[in-house]
């Protein structure tokens, strides 16, 4: 970056600090898309004139309510909820639902904004969005789980429909969320239609969509290593987190001949010396999604395991990783351990897992690291193939969708590499996917003129 970049750039943040104080994890989503797209846009007067950047990074808006809803014990419980609308140049908002004590209006904010560049890569008519509650589901029966969803829906409904904006599932918000969300939208509207996706196959969901974010993270991860004329196949694998999205990768890992050694919740992580099976993961899933129960409950049903109490898994050796859990989960002192250990290859499977020191060692190690608005975007590719299933009334088939997420994936990394391919052959996956993800939606938005 050129002396005059830099100095345009903190220009630029000193303003974008001014307006969210406070708001560090939004803050951090903006400095590190920007650092990239002020190089790129130095010689564009066209995006300069029309401040793209400055529009990118102010939502479109923000619905902030209140969620009055009634727990077992007849007492009045009372929650915020939030909708951010980031941009819409693309196509409907389009984003997930996170219902998690941590949520607030910056962190919704960020990912709303990482959820446009995710969007744009995809290929697919999606704007970016965001919502959620700081509603913690953990311990709640189903009767309150119900009764809250409904209270949320009753505010959200009026903000959202199949061509404003379709939220989708995030942390907290799975398949019996979702289904009570959707169940409270038709009442009140009395329309069926694609307004939510992580639907139940039951109505109008679609294959491979719980499984489309792990899968498709790993699927970038090969892309990355083939590349360089690698593959999966003999490698040992670090994994955060053990819902949906870890497990999943873990799933795919084996698939493709790795080896998984690590899961995680907030409790800690588990580390399997033999290596994660399919039997493994399975009971996981079963004890995440049926029981509910904490990882270290692994240790107990299989021999040889390790429950590490209140730590992550970065310090376990690997040439394959990937963060799964949530933001911030991998800092600078931990990505050197990776890189002192060895690591080859990161694929982000969560939103902004790696702190941006973090992501700085990688890329100054040349590590192949893939962040979240290109590793994950599996999710929200077959959720907008959900949105057109559900346009058409029809349901296509698993091998169809798996074929239509691999290829996706595929095309996201070459539009990485097509921008963050580096003189020296390293491919600076963050500057490629921060380029490529910005011109689309910036390009339509010069089309539109000052909206």
């Amino acid at each position: 970056m050129s002396a005059s970049d830099h100095v345009n750039l903190e220009k630029f943040m000193e303003g974008v600090e001014k307006r969210n104080q406070g708001q560090t994890e939004f803050i951090q989503a903006v400095r590190e898309v920007a650092q990239d797209i002020f190089e790129f846009i130095e010689d564009k007067v066209e995006y300069h004139e029309a401040q793209i950047l400055r529009r990118i990074a102010e939502p479109d808006r923000v619905v902030s309510f209140r969620v009055c809803w009634e727990d077992d014990n007849h007492n009045i419980r009372v929650q915020r909820g939030w909708r951010v609308q980031n941009n819409n140049a693309i196509g409907p908002y389009k984003g997930g639902l996170r219902f998690h004590p941590s949520v607030n209006e910056s962190i919704l904010k960020f990912l709303a904004f990482e959820q446009t560049f995710k969007n744009s890569l995809t290929g697919l008519p999606m704007g970016g969005g965001k919502g959620g509650s700081n509603f913690n589901p953990r311990g709640k029966s189903d009767s309150e789980v119900m009764r809250f969803c409904q209270s949320f829906m009753t505010e959200l409904y009026r903000h959202v429909g199949p061509d404003t904006d379709v939220p989708a599932g995030d942390i907290g918000v799975g398949a019996r969320e979702i289904g009570y969300l959707f169940g409270q939208y038709k009442r009140i509207t009395n329309r069926w239609e694609g307004v939510l996706t992580g639907k139940g196959l039951e109505y109008g969901g679609s294959q491979v969509r719980s499984e489309a974010t792990g899968y498709g993270a790993v699927y970038f991860m090969a892309n990355m290593l083939k590349h360089k004329g690698d593959s999966i196949e003999g490698k040992n694998a670090v994994i955060s987190g053990s819902g949906n999205v870890a497990t999943h990768a873990a799933e795919m890992i084996l698939n493709q001949g790795g080896k998984v050694l690590t899961l995680s919740d907030s409790g800690g992580f588990i580390h399997d010396p033999d290596g994660m099976t399919q039997e493994k993961l399975n009971w996981v899933k079963h004890l995440k999604t049926v029981k509910r129960g904490r990882i270290q409950e692994y240790c107990d049903e299989f021999s040889g395991a390790t429950f590490h109490k209140g730590e992550r898994p970065w310090g376990v050796a690997c040439e394959l990783a990937l963060p799964c859990a949530t933001q911030n989960e991998l800092n600078e002192e931990e990505a050197r351990a990776l890189v002192k250990n060895g690591v080859m290859a990161v694929a982000e499977g969560a939103n902004m897992p790696t702190t941006l020191e973090g992501v700085h060692v990688f890329q100054e190690a040349k590590i192949m690291y893939g962040p979240g608005k290109a590793a994950n975007a599996g999710g929200v590719a077959v959720s907008g193939l959900e949105m057109s299933q559900n346009a058409e009334r029809i349901s296509w088939d698993s091998d169809r969708l798996g074929k239509l997420l691999e290829g996706i994936m595929a095309e996201i990394h070459e539009s990485c590499v097509t921008y963050g391919d580096q003189s020296d052959g390293y491919v600076d996956y963050v500057k490629g996917a921060n380029i490529a993800g910005f011109k689309k939606v910036a390009d339509a938005m010069l089309a539109y003129g000052v909206v």
